[in-house]
């Protein structure tokens, strides 16, 4: 106990705990018979019922209201306790409803009690504090109006209970106590849910809130998920959220997975709807919590809902995935040009580094300029010092809109290049920090709206893709500066006007086959492809997966190709030098031709042979990249045996006469051998007059050997019959 003197001589201040039911019993009456004005209780659901059947405390109450006394009286309002709470408004002067309310006071002008134990049915606690301190009253008369303030009427609640009206509010909660409080009210009454958040938000409630789900799962088992029953939650699932991920598909929630999650994070059923922008990281409760029963949220939100839920991944196809190393996540095909905008400014909002954007038409640039993605990029740019570059057609409004960009963005933030209208791509091209692309299809130029012109539109984070549209636009942004200097220099005009045209047909001839052959995202359909082709028994099944793979490792081998040629251009070709025995190279690259070639394969066996005669009693020991040779020698024997319909393809290795410090390799066929038209040009890039393949192969083969010191070099043979390619490499002595 401690006690205070007063101002008063007559009055001691003093705060005490008291023992006992009679005691407790004796203190409260005295609270109530000592108050002049005001009694404030603050009791959670199990108290209403103590006030009306004890007669003493009820009488008490009774008596303080016929003195003057206002009795205000805060409780929940409850199926159990509804009896008691239609009496308990007969006693006081005004009792209101607050959801969760946990703790018991009762303050008066003057005095605070509390009770301090639980108390079993019927009966009132064993012990309760009491204190007329100042500093203690008022502070309990505030934590009293604050939750007096947030309650509602209890007449409302009971009409709510017993006739089933609604009473419709939308709030912002603020507090954690009341927002844990009234997500556990909802999740009590739901017998659905659907839920889009972040895996934040899932960790929240498997913290907090999973024996709810559990309930809400199991008072709907039996029940057709047809009929929307159950719960339904939409999230991003990453290789490190599996673990949590299967919990919640092992209690029964329906799960799918989307790439690019709206910032809100939302739940919603057919009475309530709570949402929060805050991110719940690690689990964390919310700072602030929106929540509505309004018809008019709930229906919104359930069609935001059913609209993700019908673009997502299911949980269980997508953990297969990542799992068995296939992440479908770097690759989105989209269809609605409605989402395809909103990722579109999105991605362009995020960047921090590098803005690449290619405008196959000014109407696109027009377009995509009324939708704000141009004013965005610029407030990146100044606000992030990121560095935007625009390829684009030209005319007069074009180029008016380029120079009021540059007039509100100094420092050469963004550079802009003209390019030809382009007739036969008709995409939009978006690169952001060389890390993810989107690229919009053109469906109908004339439209005035982002809408009507858009068609399907492919999202990727894959590098291997990311980084050929980057080839892309670099090439054509080379293309666009020697058209600039072209006009610049009216003196080099026909040197230059020559060099640009040659330069353009091939950029031209690079860019149609890179973006006919990458619009297949390739990794998805090799793994997908593998995964199905373990569990099919059927053998033409078989064979069409076959069919399947084979060209998509095409495609794979093509992007491979094409990467290449970048890294040999930007003089950026790295290699990883170490030592080994050429002959066993050669010997392992023959082998993977004859096992995996798909060229080999087409062909009858019988009908082309391959040998090999090595150095005898000679290990031939090389320093070089292990990987690039081998790369060299089986593009040189696939180009063997493409062109070789019967006969034999053989392979030697031999000392080099002229320089014995020096090895030379020589594959020769039986094939058709080279075209005159063709020999002139032959390692250069799309030398070929093959239906099939793109004439990189030698290309990027001379680039390895020459990179190595060593020369590479062909001619038909003597007798007519097929060609022979030569390469030397430096030996280690």
């Amino acid at each position: 106990m401690t006690t205070t003197a007063s101002s008063s001589d007559t009055i001691r201040e003093r705060t005490k705990v008291l023992h006992g039911r009679q005691n407790v019993i004796n203190r409260v009456l005295q609270f109530t018979s000592n108050s002049k004005s005001t009694i404030d209780a603050c009791i959670d659901y199990t108290r209403p019922a103590l006030t009306i059947e004890i007669e003493q405390l009820k009488n008490a109450f009774l008596d303080a209201k016929s003195r003057g006394v206002k009795l205000r009286y805060v409780t929940e309002v409850t199926d159990d306790n509804i009896v008691y709470c239609k009496e308990l408004l007969k006693i006081v002067n005004e009792l209101r409803h607050i959801e969760g309310i946990k703790g018991n006071f009762y303050v008066s002008e003057t005095e605070y009690i509390a009770p301090a134990t639980l108390h079993e049915k019927g009966k009132p606690a064993s012990k309760i504090i009491y204190s007329n301190v100042k500093e203690i009253v008022e502070h309990q008369q505030y934590v009293f109006d604050s939750f007096f303030s947030r309650a509602i009427p209890a007449e409302r609640r009971i009409r709510e209970i017993e006739e089933g009206i609604a009473y419709y509010e939308t709030k912002v909660l603020e507090n954690k106590d009341q927002i844990f409080n009234h997500m556990r009210s909802v999740l009590k009454k739901s017998s659905e849910r659907s839920v889009c958040s972040s895996i934040g938000g899932m960790q929240l409630i498997y913290d907090n809130f999973f024996d709810e789900y559990k309930k809400i799962i199991y008072r709907n088992r039996g029940v057709g998920r047809a009929e929307g029953k159950g719960i339904r939650w939409i999230t991003s699932i990453d290789k490190g959220s599996i673990d949590l991920v299967k919990l919640f598909l092992n209690a029964g929630v329906l799960i799918r997975h989307l790439k690019n999650l709206t910032p809100m994070n939302f739940a919603v059923d057919s009475r309530n709807f709570y949402a929060t922008i805050n991110k719940m990281e690690g689990g964390k409760l919310m700072e602030h919590l929106l929540i509505s029963n309004e018809p008019a949220y709930i229906n919104h939100y359930n069609s935001v809902f059913e609209e993700l839920w019908k673009n997502g991944v299911d949980a269980i196809e997508r953990i297969r995935d990542i799992e068995a190393g296939v992440d479908l996540a770097d690759i989105e095909v989209i269809p609605s040009s409605a989402r395809a905008q909103d990722l579109y400014l999105e991605i362009v909002k995020s960047c921090s580094e590098e803005i690449l954007w290619i405008f196959p038409t000014t109407n696109a640039f027009i377009r995509q300029d009324k939708i704000g993605a141009i004013q965005l990029a610029t407030k990146v740019a100044k606000k992030k010092n990121v560095k935007v570059r625009i390829l684009v057609p030209t005319n007069r409004l074009i180029e008016q809109k380029v120079h009021h960009l540059k007039q509100h963005c100094p420092n050469y933030a963004i550079d802009v290049r003209y390019i030809e209208q382009m007739v036969e791509t008709k995409a939009t091209m978006l690169v952001v920090d060389r890390k993810a692309s989107l690229v919009m299809e053109l469906k109908d130029d004339t439209k005035s709206t982002f809408h009507g012109a858009i068609g399907l539109s492919t999202y990727s984070n894959s590098r291997a893709g990311v980084l050929s549209y980057v080839a892309i636009f670099e090439n054509l942004w080379r293309q666009a500066e020697l058209y600039q200097q072209v006009k610049e220099s009216n003196e080099q005009l026909a040197a230059a006007n020559e060099q640009l045209k040659v330069h353009g047909k091939m950029q031209r001839e690079f860019i149609d086959i890179a973006a006919h052959e990458l619009r297949t995202p390739i990794q998805p359909i090799l793994g997908l492809t593998q995964v199905i082709s373990s569990r099919v028994k059927d053998t033409e099944e078989a064979e069409l997966l076959k069919v399947v793979s084979r060209n998509a490792k095409r495609l794979q081998q093509l992007t491979e190709d094409i990467l290449d040629v970048t890294r040999i251009e930007s003089n950026s070709l790295l290699l990883n030098k170490e030592q080994f025995n050429l002959n066993e190279v050669i010997t392992n690259a023959i082998n993977d031709i004859i096992a995996n070639s798909i060229s080999f394969r087409e062909k009858k066996k019988e009908n082309t042979k391959i040998f090999y005669e090595p150095l005898k009693n000679k290990n031939i020991i090389v320093q070089a990249d292990k990987a690039r040779i081998t790369q060299v020698i089986c593009n040189l024997l696939n180009n063997a045996v493409k062109f070789t319909n019967e006969g034999t393809i053989s392979v030697f290795l031999e000392e080099n006469k002229d320089d014995d410090h020096k090895v030379i390799v020589r594959i020769k066929d039986t094939g058709i051998g080279i075209a005159s038209e063709i020999m002139p040009r032959l390692f250069t890039k799309f030398a070929t007059k093959s239906e099939k393949g793109t004439g990189l192969g030698l290309f990027i083969s001379k680039s390895i050997i020459e990179a190595h010191d060593g020369n590479i070099w062909a001619e038909n043979n003597t007798d007519g019959k097929g060609a022979t390619f030569y390469f030397s490499l430096p030996l280690i002595r």
